[in-house]
């Protein structure tokens, strides 16, 4: 599967639009990460617990992207973005989103 943010395949012609597949994901916290977190941040330094469920968060969110344009038959995903938002207090959501496309052979 070709995934890119561009809005178009280099060297591909697109046939065919599918339109919008996305993958979402939102990961909750837990009282050990919390902890360590908060304590980073009291000292002004990077909560690297969290950057690193984030960083899982979007590989996964991108996985269930991939998946959904698979189960439509696409060749790539053109014009991928990412969005994150509070699910709740203690839990964020990522989402993967772009255009599902048939490419010319």
């Amino acid at each position: 599967m070709i995934v890119t943010n561009r809005s178009d395949v280099a060297g591909r012609k697109i046939s065919q639009d599918l339109g919008i597949v996305s993958g979402s994901i939102a990961p909750s916290r837990f009282i050990v990460r919390d902890i360590m977190a908060t304590i980073r941040n009291m000292i002004g330094r990077e909560m690297k617990e969290y950057t690193e469920m984030m960083d899982s968060a979007r590989e996964i969110a991108i996985e269930r992207m991939i998946k959904n344009a698979e189960n439509i038959d696409a060749d790539a995903i053109v014009n991928v973005r990412f969005s994150g938002s509070s699910a709740s207090a203690k839990s964020s959501e990522i989402m993967a989103y772009g255009t599902a496309v048939r490419l010319e052979l």
